[in-house]
C-alpha cells in the first residue's frame, strides 16, 4: 500500500527478517504487493534498523527521513518516507505500487 501525504509518502511493507539477502520480492498479495527481506533478526529492534538502512539506499533518502509509524514488533510495517522530490516519488510508485 502507498499513500501520498504532505509529509512524503506512506508505504506499508511485509517484512521478512532472516533472510539471505536485503532486497525487494514480490508479495503475491493485491494489499501488499511487494515483501521487503532483510538479513537481519528481529531482536534488539536490529530489522527495523536494517529495513531503515536499505530504504535509506534504495530510494536515496537519509535515513533521518525514515519513519516506522507503525507495527516496529510486528512484520507488517507501516513506514513513512519524508520527500517531496518528484523523481523519488515516482520510484517509491514504480518500486512498490
Amino acid at each position: 500500500m502507498l499513500k501520498l501525504t504532505e509529509d512524503g509518502v506512506i508505504i506499508v511493507l511485509k517484512i521478512i527478517p532472516n533472510s539471505s539477502m536485503n532486497g525487494f520480492v514480490p508479495g503475491g498479495d493485491k494489499n501488499l504487493p511487494v515483501k521487503l527481506k532483510v538479513t537481519a533478526p528481529p531482536v534488539e529492534n536490529k530489522a527495523n534498523k536494517a529495513v531503515i538502512e536499505y530504504l535509506s539506499k534504495y530510494f536515496k533518502i537519509p535515513k533521518t527521513s525514515i519513519t516506522v509509524l507503525k507495527g516496529e514488533t510486528s512484520k507488517e510495517k507501516t513506514i513513512l518516507l519524508k520527500t517531496n522530490a518528484p523523481d523519488k516519488i515516482k520510484l517509491i510508485q514504480e518500486t512498490l505500487g
